[in-house]
């Protein structure tokens, strides 16, 4: 259990000892700032300790925002502070000086603390109230303020998503909110939420693949389900501040696999009928992947770029002071609950193979809208971008032990995202033009090495360097799609379908560790699994030294093994506690 101080004279009839009892918390009173000193001294070191003012008015939601969230070390609000194990020195160091001035002691603790270096996290309240009275009137008055909230309205309006796209904000959350509060009360977890709508995913797959109009519909109705689950676990998370490494992990990689898993599903009902779509199916695995990429490689490239100047930047807010316009662009690229809404009609009326041209199309469309309109910004504006940004792009590139011995060599190469567009053009356009196992494609694909290892031989930190790792994804992943289909025999599809989402699971892993401040996975990963460069050239040498009808085998073996490597690392990291709880709080792609 955790640990409250409570400083300060007990105010009569103050409901404040049963609303920390009721936030877990084991409550100690003190009077004075020497006796807090004493009861803190024998509080374990490990336990999450707290100390309010004893005159606190405020709502209970405001107290647990404070004093329950576990995604920061040190958070307070006025009349509470809290620290968790990491900045337990910096409280106990905080507490040792003198407790001279005005005020009350959680707010002074909260300043020694942040002063002394420690980030104090200080939630929004918006209209919650959180604050210590001087007097009779004040108190009142606070009172007042408090009876004028409904704190449980406002805690379930913040479990949904500042921002979201049309489809989950008008059609999911408003009744998915309450699916959350149902499950809080239950004392069901944000982790078994989310398994859960992996295992609906899983059975509409299954669904799917049946190959009947019954399954079709059936996978529908399911991958909505499905999606209403996704929706509500991020909501119950925020809803009851459960944040956890794991759940990060969960929420970063589920919604890959059950997308990319729908589409197994689909290939294999409509193989049963007789329509191969697994090339469909994998072309869309790959523009979603690619189209994930640019906006990762866009958003790291400027997570701390300075003078953002560009008019295509002002434009975008200009057209955010127009309602409609705000909705409409979020529509047209398709986000996750629009493409998901889609695909389960779709699924449900009419045929795989319309629902993977609906998807090429919509998401080509979508992402050409993004692309462009992030070049533009990137052209117009005047930034420099930081070391932090140069290196999360080398970490996005995925580059191989063969690249970067190219690259220790090379010189600068001031045009390098043409000769990158030019190497990812020629190994793609050799596997295409050349018949099955020709040893030009091999070339072409050295030749991809070099380059590859050229343009990333300086720091990336030119204006459209971020479009480096996607052009590097659509390489690796349209060879090995082209290779499969020149092969031309049975499996070769669905075993390059394996090997190229084992892969896509390396690079989604790669971006959430980046994103939670972790940095990318160990070189002796990408080693292992030959970086981007290395695949390319295996793949293509696997094509020209083996026989048509043992290159599915090599691609379901080549796929097991990246598999195998990336998820035991994933897991190893992701459930170790120097992981990051990093929730996604935007809108989802």
């Amino acid at each position: 259990m955790s640990t409250v101080i409570l400083t300060g004279l007990p105010v009569p009839g103050s409901p404040l000892n049963d609303d920390l009892r009721s936030l877990g918390f084991d409550v100690h009173p003190a009077a004075a700032p020497d006796e807090a000193a004493a009861v803190l001294a024998g509080v374990p070191a490990g336990q999450r300790v707290a100390v309010v003012d004893s005159g606190f008015v405020g709502h209970v939601h405001a107290l647990r925002l404070a004093l329950t969230d576990p995604r920061f070390d040190a958070c307070a609000v006025p009349g509470a502070f809290t620290v968790q194990p990491a900045a337990r020195a910096a409280l106990d160091a905080a507490v040792a000086l003198p407790a001279d001035g005005s005020g009350p002691y959680a707010d002074r603790l909260a300043a020694a603390v942040e002063a002394g270096g420690t980030a104090v996290q200080r939630p929004e309240l918006g209209s919650l109230v959180a604050a210590v009275p001087v007097d009779g009137a004040e108190r009142e008055a606070a009172a007042a303020a408090v009876a004028a909230v409904d704190d449980e309205a406002v805690r379930l309006r913040s479990a949904v998503k500042s921002r979201d796209g049309f489809f989950t904000t008008f059609f999911i959350s408003p009744y998915s909110r309450y699916i959350a509060r149902w499950c809080a009360r239950r004392g069901l977890t944000p982790n078994q939420v989310t398994t859960a709508s992996l295992v609906t995913a899983l059975v509409a797959a299954g669904s799917a693949a049946t190959g009947e109009r019954w399954g079709y519909v059936t996978a529908g109705v399911l991958l909505l389900v499905s999606f209403v689950l996704d929706c509500t676990d991020g909501q119950l998370a925020r809803y009851s501040l459960q944040y956890s490494t794991m759940g990060a992990w969960l929420d970063a990689t589920f919604d890959r696999a059950k997308e990319y898993s729908f589409y197994a599903g689909l290939a294999l009902g409509a193989a049963r009928t007789g329509d191969d779509v697994w090339g469909l199916a994998l072309g869309a695995m790959i523009l979603m992947t690619c189209r994930h990429v640019v906006d990762f490689s866009f958003n790291e490239a400027n997570h701390d770029a300075t003078a953002n100047t560009s008019p295509t930047a002002a434009l975008s807010d200009r057209l955010d002071s127009v309602g409609w316009t705000v909705w409409v662009r979020r529509m047209i690229i398709l986000p996750i609950g629009e493409r998901w809404a889609m695909i389960a009609v779709l699924t449900a009326f009419t045929t795989p193979r319309i629902v993977f041209y609906a998807l090429l199309v919509g998401c080509a469309f979508g992402a050409l809208y993004t692309t462009a309109g992030r070049v533009l910004r990137s052209v117009t504006r005047k930034a420099v971008r930081t070391d932090r940004a140069a290196g999360a792009l080398a970490d996005l590139a995925d580059s191989g032990p063969l690249a970067e011995s190219v690259a220790r060599s090379a010189v600068r190469q001031p045009l390098r995202l043409f000769f990158a567009a030019l190497g990812a053009a020629l190994v793609v356009g050799a596997a295409w033009i050349q018949p099955y196992g020709n040893w030009t494609v091999t070339m072409c694909a050295l030749l991809y090495v070099v380059i590859s290892g050229s343009v990333v031989a300086t720091p990336l930190k030119g204006a459209l360097d971020w479009l480096l790792p996607p052009l590097f994804r659509a390489a690796e992943y349209l060879t090995v799609l082209v290779l499969a289909v020149k092969a031309d025999v049975p499996g070769a599809l669905p075993a390059a379908f394996g090997l190229v989402a084992a892969v896509a699971y390396h690079h989604y892993d790669t971006v959430y560790r980046i994103r939670g401040g972790s940095g990318a996975p160990p070189r002796w990963l990408v080693w292992t699994i030959g970086g981007h460069d290395g695949r390319v050239l295996l793949t293509v040498v696997l094509a020209a030294v083996l026989a048509r009808d043992a290159f599915p085998v090599a691609l379901t073996v080549l796929a097991v093994f990246v598999a195998l490597v990336v998820l035991v690392e994933s897991i190893r990291f992701w459930v170790s506690s120097g992981a990051p709880a990093v929730h996604d709080e935007g809108e989802p792609a």
